[in-house]
């Protein structure tokens, strides 16, 4: 008998559109303000991203709410990290080191997850 491969992939309840087309928009606001305030205003979708998760609970969707927030934090740490070095003259360039490679990382993570959710998958990592 052949072998059946088997994921242990939590079971999620029936996609809600309008849930995806939110965190779609979402993903979208996130990367605009990536673009034109390099991510400085990502905390306005961040904020409905923490309201709608629980809205979205055992969903796909409330995995791709997670992952906006987790990049977003991850984002701020590193941005945050590369002031430390900004303020001195000779480390300057290791901050714009630093700060260019968040944001190419933060523009990786918007990019995969809005695929993901193009494709009904759920974000590696589930919805902690």
């Amino acid at each position: 008998m052949a072998d059946e491969l088997v994921m242990d992939v939590p079971p999620y309840a029936p996609l809600d559109q309008a849930q995806k087309s939110l965190a779609r928009w979402l993903y979208i606001f996130h990367g605009l303000s990536l673009i034109f305030s390099l991510g400085m205003l990502s905390f306005i979708p961040l904020i409905v991203n923490y309201i709608k998760r629980g809205d979205a609970a055992g969903t796909i969707v409330a995995t791709h709410h997670s992952w906006q927030i987790r990049s977003f934090w991850w984002y701020f740490g590193w941005v945050a990290f590369g002031f430390v070095p900004f303020f001195t003259f000779v480390l300057m360039p290791l901050a714009w080191l630093i700060w260019a490679l968040a944001w190419i990382w933060k523009a990786y993570r918007l990019i995969k997850g809005l695929i993901y959710l193009n494709e009904d998958r759920p974000m590696p990592g589930g919805a902690g």
